[in-house]
């Protein structure tokens, strides 16, 4: 990417010209065209939002990403769906000069045709977990502050077929579950992304034919940040020693595993909804009417205290694990909590008559523990089944 300053960073002159239905127009590039169908279909999957705003660092993703929904902006609109497009570049301030890289990349996006095109700078908070999760959080949060400010009904990124496999491939490593090597979704609330079936070569190929120079992070290439290996190291080892097509491989697992994850999440839902009780805040928890303190500790949420939720054991042990372990999952993030797979493990354990009955804590404030069996009276139906109670 040419230099430039914040006013009119010099960069890529985009001449109308080539967009118009002139007779004398180059032919189109093959990745040029794939990219914007790419676009096309992800709009018409989020409903023909009508105003858009791109994330876009200056790397050739998402700069690919921006010329090719500029082409859309600046004919007002594609498929007869009218498109209003800006742009967003977030300085992260991780790196020397980071702020002139990011001035440059907004004078080409201008050129390009978006409006407004705005550049935020970001503080990076690191509170217990990695630069590369704390650089996310805080890019998003910048990115959907942005969307509100402007009414956008969709946030573009740029990540394609390569960032999906890498995903997965990390996942498989740490052991995560379905929903996370599901991997990435095209279209999930405010975010879109369209390149997600288009190879990471496509968007350098888009660069070259639309004579734009993209900028490299040089964080990709550092070998400290795993995901930086994953992408230099361990996918061409993969490709030399397996042959060609891990990506889409692992690309495809993702696809396949999401539309399994989507059907059993969506069980979950629907029996979490018929089953679930959640007293409100400042309530008392008397499912099996006296108040239960397991081990001595008393967990119950006292009038001013935080919100319970009661499942009742025997409908919950009938359940497959796979659907038993989402419903869990669901109360606790109710709550607020958040569920790892050992104290997802832990909480479901408590469910064996034989066993403890708890309490388990759960990161995020929240306890669970078992009712105990036998009595009669008010509430002596959840007797043995699962209560998670917030301390918030």
């Amino acid at each position: 990417m040419t230099a430039g300053d914040s006013g009119s960073a010099s960069g890529p002159a985009l001449d109308p010209a080539r967009d118009t239905a002139s007779p004398t127009r180059r032919r189109l590039h093959p990745a040029v065209g794939a990219a914007r169908n790419a676009v096309k279909a992800a709009l018409a999957e989020a409903g023909w939002p009508r105003r858009v705003l791109v994330g876009c660092s200056g790397g050739p993703d998402s700069l690919a990403l921006a010329a090719a929904v500029a082409h859309f902006a600046r004919r007002g609109g594609v498929s007869g769906h009218p498109l209003e497009a800006g742009a967003v570049v977030v300085d992260h301030q991780l790196q020397e000069g980071s702020g002139e890289v990011a001035r440059t990349t907004a004078g080409v996006l201008g050129e390009l045709g978006l409006a407004p095109v705005r550049v935020v700078a970001v503080d990076v908070q690191r509170r217990g977990e990695g630069p590369e999760a704390a650089a996310r959080a805080a890019r998003l949060a910048a990115l959907e502050a942005e969307a509100d400010r402007w009414g956008a009904g969709a946030l573009l990124l740029g990540h394609t077929l390569d960032d999906q496999a890498e995903q997965v491939l990390l996942g498989l490593a740490r052991g995560s579950g379905p929903r996370a090597l599901a991997g990435m979704r095209r279209v999930r609330g405010l975010y879109v992304r369209p390149f997600l079936t288009l190879r990471r070569a496509d968007t350098l190929d888009v660069c070259v034919a639309e004579g734009l120079e993209p900028w490299f992070d040089p964080t990709n290439e550092d070998p400290r940040f795993m995901r930086s290996r994953v992408r230099a190291a361990t996918m061409p080892f993969l490709e030399a020693e397996l042959g060609p097509g891990v990506a889409e491989g692992l690309a495809r697992t993702a696809a396949l595993l999401a539309a399994d994850a989507d059907y059993l999440d969506g069980e979950a839902q629907r029996i979490y909804a018929a089953l679930a009780e959640v007293t409100p805040s400042g309530a008392e928890v008397t499912p099996s009417g006296p108040e239960v303190t397991p081990r001595g500790r008393d967990l119950t949420p006292h009038r001013g205290g935080g919100r319970a939720v009661v499942l009742p054991g025997p409908e919950l042990r009938a359940l497959p694990q796979a659907l038993r372990s989402r419903v869990i999952a669901l109360a606790v993030t109710e709550l607020g909590g958040q569920l790892t797979f050992e104290r997802l493990a832990a909480v479901e354990r408590l469910l064996e008559p034989r066993g403890s009955a708890g309490p388990v804590e759960v990161p995020g404030h929240v306890s669970a523990f078992r009712q105990p069996r036998g009595g009669t009276g008010k509430g002596a139906g959840h007797r043995g089944g699962l209560v998670l109670v917030s301390h918030r």
